[in-house]
């Protein structure tokens, strides 16, 4: 392995980086969710599906065969293609004039970020060996709450000092500068290398979904992690039009509060659950699922005593916590992942995780959320969006029961299919 291939810490930093921008312009949108639905007289419902459903939709349905591509050709190619396209669309959201031209706008970022992260772990899972992979995923993974602090605070502050169209023209400027990274600081890594199974050519579509279909624990990995995405995905997308509604904040409070809860504690909650896992799993691969499920257990109280009481600065413990615990599964789970089975196949399997886990999440629980809160207008006026954010914190319990039930069988498909 060459220099340039071993430079494992820059190879990961580039990738942080593109993955900043990918939280960047999905979380921008829920900040400006609330001057959006002012100007465009748009529902809750509607806001949910523009945010969660329009860009879930080609998300997850393109994600598969662009990974299938990216097991045979070139992942860092195809990284930098995906993020000049969805720095293209969010720009041109900030030019649209109607809910349907912002929807389609949405789907083209969607279109975009498919091809941005299943090779990503697959490269990282290249450039570090198996018992590292848990903290260079967390740390992957750090772009999440880093990107999405920095979308909640720029919308907030650009939408408040000029408009939510400058926004986005913002935004999608800025990962077209950060493209020319790409291509000139990562080299494309022999696959398996790291796995004593360099060579071996990625087989045919079919094949790698078959395997898939039959190892349990990457359905219940899968299901669960969909599960609490269902509340995550929902409270990154509604906490901010929350904080406005019933906390009585201005645009630029509201993002300035919720994206140092989310940079803070997501970053805490990230690399503790990538850190706990390594460390717990040696030798025990069923600890890279019961983590997670801990981790979302104790998330509950926390934002359901967060969610009733008034804002303050024990109110922001109360939601520093849980952004912590709820983010914790991301490095373990997208590990395991990487483990259950051959390197080969890394790329289709996290585009088939990401596929579960987004349409569920992203495209049913955002508009979910906000379909309830239609529902409980009439009962509860603008507090409605606390009482339906409250109800959707029982996919937290499901989550964690699928994960409990996946550990054991984790331990099988682990050591069946060696990674």
């Amino acid at each position: 392995m060459n220099e340039r291939t071993a430079g494992g810490g820059r190879v990961l930093a580039i990738l942080v980086l593109v993955y900043i921008f990918n939280f960047v312009d999905r979380e921008i949108v829920a900040i400006l969710a609330v001057p959006i639905k002012a100007e465009l007289h748009l529902s809750d419902t509607r806001i949910g599906l523009m945010i969660g459903l329009a860009f879930a939709l080609f998300y997850s349905g393109l994600g598969i065969p662009i990974a299938w591509l990216a097991d045979r050709r070139s992942r860092v190619r195809i990284i930098a293609a995906s993020l000049a396209l969805w720095s293209l669309f969010t720009g041109l959201s900030g030019a649209t004039c109607s809910f349907a031209q912002l929807f389609v706008a949405r789907m083209g970022v969607g279109v975009g970020e498919a091809g941005g992260v299943a090779p990503s772990y697959s490269l990282i899972s290249d450039y570090f060996p198996p018992e590292q992979r848990g903290r260079a995923l967390a740390v992957f993974a750090f772009g999440i709450p880093i990107g999405s602090a920095l979308g909640l605070y720029l919308g907030g502050w650009i939408a408040e000092a000029v408009n939510w169209r400058s926004a986005f023209a913002v935004t999608g400027v800025g990962g077209l500068v950060v493209l020319p990274l790409v291509p000139w600081g990562i080299e494309e890594p022999v696959r398996g290398a790291r796995d004593d199974a360099a060579g071996i050519a990625a087989p045919p579509l079919l094949v790698t979904l078959a395997t898939l279909l039959r190892t349990p624990s990457f359905w219940l990995l899968s299901l669960g992690a969909a599960c609490s995405s269902v509340v995550g995905y929902g409270l990154f997308a509604w906490l901010p039009s929350l904080f406005v509604r019933s906390f009585h904040m201005s645009l630029a409070g509201a993002s300035t509060y919720y994206g140092t809860i989310i940079l803070v504690g997501g970053l805490a909650g990230v690399w503790l659950g990538g850190w706990l896992s390594d460390r717990l799993g040696r030798g025990r691969p069923g600890a890279y699922a019961l983590v997670p499920a801990c981790a979302w257990l104790l998330a509950v109280p926390f934002l359901y005593a967060g969610l009733y009481l008034p804002e303050g600065l024990f109110t922001f413990v109360l939601f520093l916590v849980p952004t912590a615990l709820s983010l914790a599964w991301l490095g373990p789970v997208t590990a395991a992942i990487q483990h259950i089975v051959p390197p080969s196949m890394r790329s289709t399997a996290s585009a088939s995780f990401l596929f579960i886990n987004n349409l569920i999440g992203f495209g049913f629980g955002v508009p979910f959320i906000g379909k309830l809160s239609d529902w409980m207008t009439a009962a509860h006026g603008a507090d409605s969006l606390r009482y339906s954010i409250a109800w959707g914190l029982g996919f937290y319990g499901l989550a964690a029961l699928l994960l409990l039930i996946g550990a054991p069988r984790l331990v099988r498909d682990w050591y069946r299919n060696p990674a």
